[in-house]
């Protein structure tokens, strides 16, 4: 992450924020505090967008700009479905079954939504697949405290299966060229080569066909060319 970058993801200091990355930082601030004003119970926020977008530095400044709590969607991963049961799903199918949804709601965001600690085992992807494929729980379990905003990060997260829970949608906007090179930094070549042909199609069809960006009620992008974009420098 870009120094200045993370002083604010640390301290929530909008002030001392590099100067090019305040217009969308702070559109997106404003509106979850706008939405915030009309509520007497906590804003679900959903951060969307696709692999290697930025999504987690963006969520991070907004944790702490908000005091926000943070449910990443890669905990609640389909950890029952053996990896090669994947490419027998057709795209809907896949799209479908990708998160366990109902442990999502049951242990994350209704107990955060009744004031209530939240408490799951995140997906273990660290500890590899088991003999039959499948993948297991990390052991420690994950707490978040309940907050008034309570932001849903990951792809999928605007989704049909949260939409009667997500009070506002935001969609960081990446062209898949920018978002691909990103991954390529931080992710081993072989498990890429899998990782697109399978979940490509996915995003592809969630992004054209479920949730477009025009339907969305906020987009932000980072600026094309500026130094250090990929480390979560944004603009509207």
């Amino acid at each position: 992450m870009h120094e200045k970058a993370l002083v604010i993801a640390r301290t929530g200091d909008v002030e001392n924020a590099p100067e090019n990355t305040l217009p969308a930082y702070e559109r997106v601030i404003a509106e979850i505090r706008r939405v915030l004003s009309h509520r007497q119970t906590p804003v679900v926020v959903a951060l969307d967008g696709g692999s290697g977008a930025g999504k987690s530095t963006l969520a991070a400044l907004i944790e702490q700009a908000l005091d926000a709590t943070v449910i990443p969607l890669d905990d609640f991963f389909s950890a029952d479905i053996p990896d090669d049961q994947w490419d027998g799903f057709t795209v809907e199918e896949k799209l479908e079954h990708v998160l366990d949804w109902d442990r999502m709601r049951d242990q994350a965001i209704a107990p955060l939504l009744k004031g209530r600690v939240a408490r799951w085992h995140a997906f273990d992807f660290e500890s590899g697949p088991r003999p039959e494929g499948n993948y297991g729980m990390q052991a420690e379990a994950t707490e978040r405290e309940p907050a008034d905003v309570i932001l849903i990060e990951g792809t999928y997260a605007a989704g049909p299966a949260l939409a009667d829970l997500v009070d506002l949608s935001i969609l960081v906007d990446v062209p898949v060229e920018q978002r691909h090179a990103r991954l390529r930094r931080r992710e081993d070549t072989g498990f890429l080569v899998t990782w697109h042909k399978r979940w490509d199609p996915v995003e592809s069809h969630y992004f054209n066909n479920v949730r477009p960006k025009s339907s969305f009620d906020l987009v932000v992008r980072p600026m094309e060319g500026m130094p250090g974009q990929d480390q979560g420098l944004w603009l509207p």
